[in-house]
């Protein structure tokens, strides 16, 4: 347990519909260093957010968290009740949510939203301290003092999203997951946001779970990839091998699909769709799609071996 920060160990969640359950997250299990950049990434719907709200406990009915485990640490947070759980998140685990002006109050200033997650768990800030906190906080993620008087929709999109990120570090968490947090935003502003949160990765020692679709961010960003198909993760390697050598096809055909500037010609997409997580195939969920599939991938489903100390994949063909 030392060498790891968090461990995701065989994590389930199924969603009760009509039709029948309806798993989102399969049997999941990656661990996460300290000071790691963990990516997780896959086509929408295959399961990455959920994950992500798994570990910190917020699904919802109609969703559960049918089995397995998650351990920040040396603690297992199936074992908290509700109020340790409330307690950990933000000083143990906290989130950059994808939608910052969903995630923002609207009729309530930056300050005092940052004011409320520090009550909220105990750090009764007020007058001068709380304003130099504030203060502080918005410095590590470059933005000006006057943006503690401001509501969010003064705010422009990136501006918003380092106010969610000032919020995220507020209680020095041990790991951010940081869910798509650059969605709807261009390609300037996306870089200005994942530098500042490189950057407070660095300022607080915290290890980062990037969730999102763009491989190419993925592949500036982090230290090791976690590719998710169907609520399965197919394959996890260092970002290095699974670029320039993944094994399982659906990862190659992601990277495949990325523009080149060595090769012109059409984007190469990925044929098909995924499928419902409801009607998922016999065998492997991505043979429909795999041009390589066998007899045994339509009837048999992968188990996930070992390949090497940080690889793994989930493939009858690696």
């Amino acid at each position: 347990m030392s060498e790891t920060i968090l461990r995701v160990e065989r994590l389930r969640v199924a969603y009760d519909h009509p039709r029948g359950v309806v798993r989102a997250v399969d049997d999941v299990s990656f661990s996460l260093r300290p000071h790691e950049r963990f990516g997780l990434a896959g086509e929408s719907g295959s399961g990455k957010s959920t994950m992500a709200l798994a570990i910190l406990r917020m699904i919802k009915r109609p969703g559960r968290i049918e089995g397995g485990e998650v351990w920040l640490g040396d603690t297992a947070l199936s074992g908290l009740d509700t109020d340790r759980m409330r307690a950990l998140r933000l000083a143990g685990i906290a989130m950059v949510p994808q939608g910052s002006m969903n995630s923002l109050n609207p009729v309530v200033r930056i300050r005092d939203q940052i004011g409320d997650a520090l009550a909220d768990h105990g750090v009764g800030l007020k007058g001068r301290a709380l304003a130099e906190r504030v203060r502080d906080l918005l410095a590590q993620v470059g933005l000006p003092p006057d943006v503690a008087r401001k509501y969010p929709h003064e705010l422009s999109g990136g501006m918003k999203q380092r106010a969610c990120i000032a919020i995220a570090i507020c209680l020095r968490p041990k790991v951010i997951i940081a869910d798509e947090p650059t969605s709807a935003l261009d390609v300037v502003v996306q870089k200005q946001v994942m530098q500042t949160l490189g950057r407070v990765q660095q300022d607080l020692g915290a290890a980062i779970i990037l969730v999102g679709h763009d491989m190419g961010l993925m592949a500036q960003f982090v230290d090791r990839l976690g590719i998710m198909y169907a609520g399965r993760l197919v394959e996890v390697a260092p970002i290095r091998d699974i670029i320039t050598a993944p094994r399982h096809p659906y990862t190659r055909m992601l990277i495949e699909s990325l523009p080149s500037l060595e090769q012109r010609g059409g984007l190469r997409g990925i044929p098909g769709l995924a499928p419902l997580l409801r009607e998922l195939p016999p065998g492997c969920a991505f043979h429909p799609r795999c041009p390589a599939a066998t007899e045994r991938c339509r009837s048999e489903k992968p188990a996930v071996r070992a390949m090497g100390e940080d690889a793994t994949v989930a493939c009858h063909l690696a």
